[in-house]
């Protein structure tokens, strides 16, 4: 396992009210995962637990740790990791996802929670935001052991980077996207390196896929659209930069995609009833059908929380939109 750093290096402030400790422990394909434990401070009894990661792209230090420490001061006990290949945790090469992989990710922080004696791993849930929030919906459809699960500003990775924002592919562009993946694979295969590119792959007005080496730009361009300022007002100002996290700093491997195109996300989303499905989204969010969706698709119980006046970034780090009582008693009930 690897030497932790336990400096605080977060974009949020540190609770007086939790406990902090970095960790490591491995999934099932091998790859060590690092995680920040947040705990309640002066609680001796064994404690519900809750395994938080996202947004795609983002580190444990970002989103889903400010969530993670919030629900921590709120009596649980909480586990935000990065995925694997991503931030401090293991895998070569860097910044790649995996539709399976990171689902597993999931399962193996179940599997931690579990085995440490102040948590009652009869009562383990999980969180996640944005892209993440797919491969948590997937890890319980077919790990019993997660009780409840919560999403916020759900994407659906599989559906995005495979058909499109707003399912707006054409079938003969899906089919450009999988030959330019095809043909990249040859060009990594024979330089013995993983270019860097978008992993939604968009195309210009000619219909000619645009390849970029960054997620977000330097600078943010004039006249920009709503959706790609509020990421950057996020990742790439002080409010929530992270060297480590892609969406700060780089890009995914251009050969990301390839997994999404092969595997959807949460196919068999019924097998999580009758455990409760909690789904929150902004109502001014340009994601907001993904957790719409989602919840005409699974079975109950399941609730759909729409958020007044919240875009899709509110619900990273906004503490007057993101709805922490709605979290804390969901969760409560139901672990």
């Amino acid at each position: 396992m690897p030497l932790l750093n336990q400096k605080w290096d977060k974009t949020f402030a540190k609770s007086e009210n939790v406990e902090h400790q970095k960790v490591s422990f491995k999934n099932r394909y091998g790859l060590v995962l690092v995680a920040d434990l947040y705990q309640p401070k002066n609680r001796h009894e064994k404690l519900a637990a809750i395994a938080l990661s996202g947004p795609f792209g983002a580190v444990k230090e970002q989103s889903s740790g400010l969530y993670a420490q919030t629900l921590a001061e709120r009596g649980f006990i909480t586990l935000a990791f990065d995925p694997s290949f991503t931030g401090e945790s293991g895998g070569e090469p860097r910044n790649v996802a995996s539709a399976d992989i990171n689902t597993e990710d999931f399962s193996a922080a179940i599997d931690f929670l579990g085995m440490q004696p102040n948590v009652d791993r009869n009562r383990i849930g999980v969180l996640a935001i944005c892209g993440l929030s797919g491969m948590a919906l997937t890890a319980a459809t077919s790990d019993s052991r997660i009780k409840a699960v919560a999403t916020a500003s759900m994407y659906d990775m599989s559906r995005s980077i495979s058909r499109g924002y707003q399912d707006s592919y054409t079938v003969e562009q899906r089919q450009k996207v999988i030959d330019y993946l095809s043909q990249q694979r040859w060009e990594d295969a024979e330089k013995g390196d993983y270019a860097l590119g978008y992993h939604e792959v968009p195309f210009d007005e000619n219909g000619n896929i645009i390849k970029g080496q960054r997620v977000l730009p330097e600078t943010l361009p004039e006249n920009a659209p709503t959706v790609l300022a509020a990421f950057y007002d996020y990742y790439r100002t002080p409010r929530g930069f992270h060297p480590r996290s892609i969406n700060s700093s780089t890009a995914w491997t251009a050969t990301t995609p390839i997994s999404f195109f092969n595997f959807p996300m949460h196919a068999n989303i019924d097998m999580i009833s009758p455990r409760p499905i909690l789904l929150i989204a902004g109502e001014n969010a340009h994601s907001r059908y993904y957790s719409e969706d989602v919840y005409k698709q699974a079975s109950e119980p399941k609730e759909l929380l729409i958020i007044p006046n919240a875009d899709h970034v509110d619900l990273y780090d906004n503490i007057k939109k993101i709805p922490f009582d709605k979290l804390s008693d969901f969760f409560q009930q139901n672990l």
